[in-house]
């Protein structure tokens, strides 16, 4: 009876498993008719790639390590930056901060601009890494400072932010005060 029993499962889970087989076969059979238009796509990849890369457009900051990103639009108005990298652009949104750096992020990308007066950083969030240090613009380059907003609300260089206070006058003697009352 056991053996019986043993038969019928071991029956059952042959026919199941050629079930499962023939069930995938059909399967395979579309995916083998569809490689020619695979074919197809990956030659159109392949004039995708002949294709010329994205033309930078904007301001040129030079880097170091000889690294170069170009910058489209006004940091001190847009509240969009397009920042061109590595031969494609990104749309950087403005960010608020309390340091007073201007910041300019893309969570989907990772793309992180940050421009201080004397230089522009790009950091690439999502891998954790620096991409370009040392940024500079041309004007820059000659002795400026970038044109963020944090350096807009500056005062001028020649103007010194701290001055000696002016000469006041003495201050009068103040009035006696009034004697206090003895304690009882």
């Amino acid at each position: 009876m056991n053996k019986l029993v043993l038969a019928a499962c071991i029956g059952a889970l042959t026919l199941t498993s050629a079930g499962a087989a023939l069930a995938q076969e059909p399967a395979k059979k579309p995916a083998a008719t569809k490689k020619a238009p695979a074919k197809k796509s990956s030659k159109s990849t392949k004039a995708a790639a002949a294709a010329p890369a994205v033309v930078p457009s904007g301001e040129k900051w030079q880097c170091e390590l000889g690294n170069v990103i170009y910058i489209n639009g006004n940091m001190l108005r847009d509240e969009v930056l397009t920042v061109h990298w590595s031969g494609k652009d990104y749309r950087l949104p403005r960010q608020s901060t309390v340091t007073g750096a201007d910041r300019y992020y893309d969570a989907q990308s990772g793309l992180d601009l940050v421009v201080i007066p004397s230089k522009a950083m790009l950091f690439n969030k999502n891998l954790g890494q620096r991409l370009a240090d040392e940024c500079q613009s041309a004007d820059m380059l000659a002795g400026g400072s970038a044109p963020t907003q944090a350096g807009a609300l500056r005062a001028p260089v020649s103007t010194p932010l701290l001055m000696a206070p002016a000469a006041q006058p003495a201050p009068a003697e103040p009035a006696p005060a009034a004697q206090a009352a003895p304690k009882q």
